[in-house]
């Protein structure tokens, strides 16, 4: 039997989708890590993205953590995090992997969100100030619904990182889909491996198409469009129903 059609045996035997270590339970770990540690990367990262895009202050924190973001190796991160995490209560290897993915979430949801606020058109911005707005609603009804689309952006890319990432838990004695490939490893299973694999490429895609969907969502339309009596026009925010629509 060739390797694909052992990978698919593998897959869709039953014993595989039942008990503590089936897919179901794997997956559902994997899904629980990898948003938890998204989620609070999030609550961390996105207030302070606001604040420096908004106040354009500390902007050297943004482009400081984005660089170490991209530069620091995720099983580095692991391999640290291990070494202080040891005598921690709980799985033996869940508070290294969740720290490394919390880590791991943050550079890019403060980056996009940062850049997504500060690159605001500064005309529009002094407009809407002069036209009587307070500095929460500029930002609360002008940045952040323009920046949405590159915060969700920076979500999909942390999202995505962070599934991607959460496979190497099973090298700490986590569990998720990562213990698929490590337990394939020690006994020299290779359908189990590739399986694995395979099923961690699906949830990272699933993530990345889901994100994508919403980030067309949130994305304000910017084309012309024809209105009924053939004039040309531009939609964009509301700057304040009182103050009226700026042109």
């Amino acid at each position: 039997m060739d390797l694909f059609g052992a990978v698919w045996t593998w897959l869709t035997a039953a014993e595989n989708w039942s008990g503590s270590a089936g897919i179901p339970v794997r997956l559902w770990e994997h899904i629980q890590m990898s948003a938890q540690a998204t989620i609070l990367g999030a609550l961390i990262a996105f207030p302070a993205g606001v604040y420096i895009g908004h106040k354009r202050r500390f902007e050297f924190v943004a482009v400081t953590v984005g660089n170490f973001g991209r530069a620091l190796p995720s099983f580095g991160i692991l391999g640290l995090t291990y070494t202080f995490t040891l005598n921690w209560p709980g799985n033996i290897g869940f508070w290294p992997t969740f720290i490394a993915l919390f880590l791991l979430a943050i550079p890019p949801i403060l980056a996009n969100t940062y850049v997504g606020v500060k690159g605001v058109d500064a005309d529009t911005v002094e407009a809407a100030r002069g036209m009587g707005m307070r500095e929460g609603e500029v930002l609360t009804r002008l940045e952040l619904p323009l920046a949405t689309p590159l915060i969700v952006s920076g979500l999909r890319l942390a999202a995505v990182q962070v599934v991607a990432t959460a496979t190497l838990g099973a090298v700490a004695g986590w569990g998720g889909l990562g213990r698929f490939i490590v337990d394939g490893f020690s006994v020299g299973d290779d359908p189990q491996i590739v399986g694995g694999a395979l099923l961690v490429a699906l949830l990272a895609v699933a993530t990345e198409v889901g994100f994508g969907l919403l980030e067309r969502v949130v994305t304000p339309k910017t084309r012309s469009q024809r209105s009924a009596g053939g004039r040309r026009v531009l939609p964009g925010p509301a700057i304040g129903s009182e103050a009226g629509s700026a042109s």
